[in-house]
């Protein structure tokens, strides 16, 4: 499927995004678990080498649902608001990303979860208070300066779980050649 244009399409891709993801991590052995992520140099993105396990891959999931969470929530109540929080911007998104590693070093595996699930949720709950329209057309809301808000339903649920899914099973493949 390609990258969702409705709201059908993006509610089945979120689902079936996070039961993939889901499914993959509940493939993984103690010693995948145990074994803290170490990519190929070769890999150029940042998240390569900042995170270091499953817990550190779902709470960047879950903080990136509290950023869509909060910011459609503030403008919807008035409050103009960016997407990403001061004083960050696209062009450094990496920095504010380490200080969600940061935050989370102390959250546990099983929190970790837990909070992804619930944050799942909500996000799924919210996308379904708006119509089709609203989320894919490009001028239904100002405070989303010309991009469609399910884009950012989109970014923020499916596409990440396919990052994660992505970085899962690499990490996978290179404990079984160990």
């Amino acid at each position: 499927m390609g990258r969702p244009a409705t709201k059908t399409d993006l509610m089945r891709a979120a689902e079936e995004g996070y039961e993939n993801l889901s499914a993959v991590i509940s493939s993984l052995t103690e010693e995948e678990l145990s074994v803290p992520f170490a990519f190929d140099d070769k890999k150029k993105e940042a998240h390569w080498k900042r995170d270091k396990n499953l817990r550190d891959v779902l709470v960047h999931l879950y903080e990136w649902h509290q950023l869509l969470l909060v910011w459609v929530r503030a403008n919807q109540s008035g409050e103009c608001r960016p997407f990403l929080p001061e004083p960050y911007n696209w062009r450094t998104y990496g920095e504010m990303n380490v200080e969600f590693w940061k935050k989370h070093q102390d959250t546990a595996l099983e929190d970790a979860k837990q909070m992804l699930a619930e944050s799942h949720r909500e996000v799924l709950a919210l996308a379904e208070t708006f119509s089709n329209d609203e989320l894919f057309s490009r001028t239904a809301f100002a405070w989303c300066k010309g991009n469609a808000l399910g884009s950012y339903f989109v970014s923020s649920t499916s596409s990440h779980y396919n990052w994660a899914v992505k970085k899962l099973k690499a990490h996978k493949k290179i404990v079984r050649i160990r």
